[in-house]
């Protein structure tokens, strides 16, 4: 194996090879920052431009964009809250915050430096364990993977703060809107409404936009202050600081980047899952992570991002060994592997192991040259966080469309986009934590794969597997031991067992939208029950499960808000601190003039979304980063015109002339169809 290793190093460190590694690297980068792009796009853009290259050189420039694109969607996750990709979400949560205290610097630094030891790690795991793990992932079957999904799930308790109940509720939430579209089982259509967008069910992309980066700018846009009021740490001091909190931190990046390898091993579990199972991980077993994570905690941006680096050693296992992909990206390296000959399996663990260390090679060179980039870099993208929102809210609003529309390249896309951002921003508004819905709609699909399939042959007998029954266990231990640490607090706290015991009665006093909100959550849960009754039994078993575990969540909820009075005055143990007064988070502005400036923002992106249907996307982008800038954000025409005109030929390069984007027919080009038959207008 080390003659192996050291033959496929000379073998990659050819000129020709490393410029195609640095080639893929670079173009990695720019699509980790864009969001609403990712690997998956980045490959199959490369992919027919390596049919007539040798296949070391082929894979160096494949695997160096898909090592990458986690590294640098870092940049849009800190700086916006908004993610770059959706293995990035997780970052947003102690990232953003940190950017918001002018510590941006130092966010990149950990970032950066999390990355490129998770990467080095994810390698030398898949240099090693491909002959271990093989016996191990054939005897994983079925069930214990629909364990390992409720194990993330229930880690939803540690990252919704003070209301676990909610967050379980959240990801119920995402788990039925997962079951939107047609049942692979039986072809049952659920919830599609007779539409034929929604019969594929809904895509990533603009959910995940939706509920993190809309929300995120409506705050901008509402308080109209940059991200960071300073830029204190934001240079080479910020970014050295990161870096001795990676080194501070080495055990969490080891424990963290092993648990990206290993789950990101097994064919399903991809990077919108590992990373808040990552971040669950810290949350959980770091030293007073429940009372800082979520606030600006280095710790999170660590666990998230050295997870999402490593799990691409981890994806190649299956890859190379069964032929089987890790992740989606995954499947297209298996479609260079075919056109260059190169068969998955046991040869590459015996004849053509050289071919197997050159991918090794190749993910680790990558990552060091990612990250070193991004810290070259690190210094001028921190100081973004000091552009005046005005100008950063409509230029980062107007990329986010065009990302979303990246879903299925569907107008129903951008009806998604708007409809999960204003849920998002009502969830931020209410204390609902919004990665739990999240990370239920990313699972969803596996969820109810992995459930119909062992409940068809195993009936109830697969609880009782040894392996799930481990995992189940932890499982329980996740949700509840969250629920006892804060119950013994408040005791402790009372002084004494006859004080700290809670009273039934009416708390009028949390009778609010809080309620309000939990209570069309509660009505949304019992009509999936009521209108799922009459489909086939592999139709509805998800729809009821998630119901009935909903009404339960949220049926408590409820109650220990409305009905438990505590000792100490009125709040519920599951209320504390979460009933929001929206006068007191935006600088001291009144409720109604955030409610103003709210529908003006969301007016606005209303506005953007009716010009795109009128003269198309990208002419829509330019009218609306003139109109905003020029009326609501009162820049000078001069100022105007530059910004709106750069970001326009931008995406024009970007979208229209390198990803050939199929934009979809407007009011225009129904008027005009001869417009669409020329390629530099083919915008309507």
């Amino acid at each position: 194996m080390i003659g192996m290793a050291v033959k496929a190093a000379i073998i990659i460190s050819d000129p020709s090879r490393l410029g195609f590694l640095a080639l893929g690297v670079m173009l990695g980068l720019v699509i980790g920052v864009i969001p609403g792009l990712g690997g998956l796009v980045g490959l199959s853009l490369l992919l027919p431009f390596t049919f007539s290259m040798d296949p070391f050189a082929a894979l160096a420039l494949m695997l160096g964009l898909a090592s990458v694109t986690v590294t640098s969607d870092t940049i849009p996750a800190v700086l916006f809250g908004v993610p770059g990709t959706v293995g990035s979400a997780a970052t947003i949560l102690d990232g953003h915050p940190l950017a918001k205290q002018g510590q941006a610097g130092r966010a990149f630094g950990a970032a950066f430096s999390a990355s490129v030891m998770g990467g080095l790690i994810g390698a030398a795991i898949l240099a090693v364990s491909v002959p271990i793990l093989r016996p191990v992932m054939l005897f994983i079957g079925t069930p214990e993977l629909l364990a390992i999904c409720i194990l993330g799930l229930s880690l939803v308790a540690t990252l919704s703060g003070g209301s676990p109940m909610k967050g379980l509720a959240a990801a119920c939430i995402g788990l039925l809107v997962a079951t939107i579209g047609e049942e692979p089982q039986s072809g049952e259509e659920r919830w599609v409404f007779d539409t034929l967008y929604l019969i594929e069910g809904l895509p990533i992309v603009p959910v995940a936009l939706g509920i993190f980066a809309l929300p995120e700018l409506a705050d901008m846009a509402i308080s109209r202050t940059p991200i960071a009021q300073n830029s204190s740490k934001g240079g080479s001091g910020g970014q050295l600081e990161g870096v001795k909190d990676v080194l501070k931190n080495w055990f969490l990046v080891l424990r963290c980047s092993a648990i990206g390898s290993t789950l990101g091993a097994i064919p399903g579990i991809g990077a919108s899952v590992i990373d808040w199972i990552a971040y669950g991980h810290a949350a959980r077993t770091e030293k007073g992570a429940q009372e800082t994570f979520g606030k600006g905690d280095i710790r999170g941006v660590i666990a998230s991002e050295s997870a999402n680096n490593a799990k691409e050693g981890g994806a190649l296992i299956p890859t190379i060994a069964f032929g089987v992909p890790g992740s989606a990206s995954m499947t297209l390296l298996l479609g260079a592997f075919l056109i260059h000959g190169i068969t998955p399996g046991p040869k590459m663990l015996t004849e053509q192991l050289d071919v197997t260390y050159v991918m090794v090679w190749s993910v680790a060179i990558a990552n060091i040259l990612g990250a070193g980039l991004c810290f070259a870099f690190a210094n001028q993208l921190a100081k973004v966080a000091l552009i005046r929102s005005g100008i950063l809210v409509p230029v980062v609003l107007a990329i986010t469309f065009v990302g979303a529309f990246q879903g299925s390249r569907s107008w129903g896309d951008l009806y998604i986009l708007l409809a999960f951002g204003v849920l998002g921003w009502i969830m931020k508004q209410k204390g609902w934590p919004r990665p739990p819905l999240i990370l239920g709609f990313v699972l969803g699909g596996l969820v109810e794969n992995y459930m119909f399939i062992s409940v068809g042959r195993y009936g109830i007998d697969w609880l009782g597997r040894p392996v799930v029954l481990v995992i189940l266990a932890l499982t329980l231990l996740g949700i509840f031991r969250p629920l006892l640490k804060k119950y013994a607090a408040k005791r402790r706290a009372a002084g004494s067992e006859a004080r700290a015991r809670p009273t039934l009665g009416l708390n009028r006093a949390n009778l609010n939208s809080d309620a309000l909100f939990g209570g069309l959550v509660l009505l949304l849960f019992a009509a999936s029950i009521y209108f799922s009754q009459s489909w086939d039994f592999g139709a509805k078993l998800v729809p009821w499960t998630v119901g009935i575990a909903g009404l339960i969540f949220v049926g408590s909820f409820l109650f220990l808000r409305l009905f438990v009075i505590s000792p100490a005055g009125g709040a519920t143990p599951d209320a504390a601190g979460l009933t929001l007064d929206l006068s007191t988070d935006y600088g001291g502005l009144s409720s109604a003039e955030i409610l103003q400036r709210a529908a003006l923002y969301f007016g606005w992106c209303f506005v953007y979304l009716g010009m795109a249907l009128i003269v198309g996307l990208l002419p829509a982008l330019f009218l609306f980063l003139a109109g905003y800038l020029r009326i609501t954000s009162r820049e000078t025409w001069v100022k105007t015109l530059t910004i709106s005109a750069s970001v326009w030929v931008f995406s024009y390069v970007l979208f229209h002339v390198f990803l050939l984007v199929p934009w979809p027919e407007t009011v225009i080009g129904h008027l005009f169809p001869g417009l669409r038959s020329i390629r530099p207008l083919a915008l309507f």
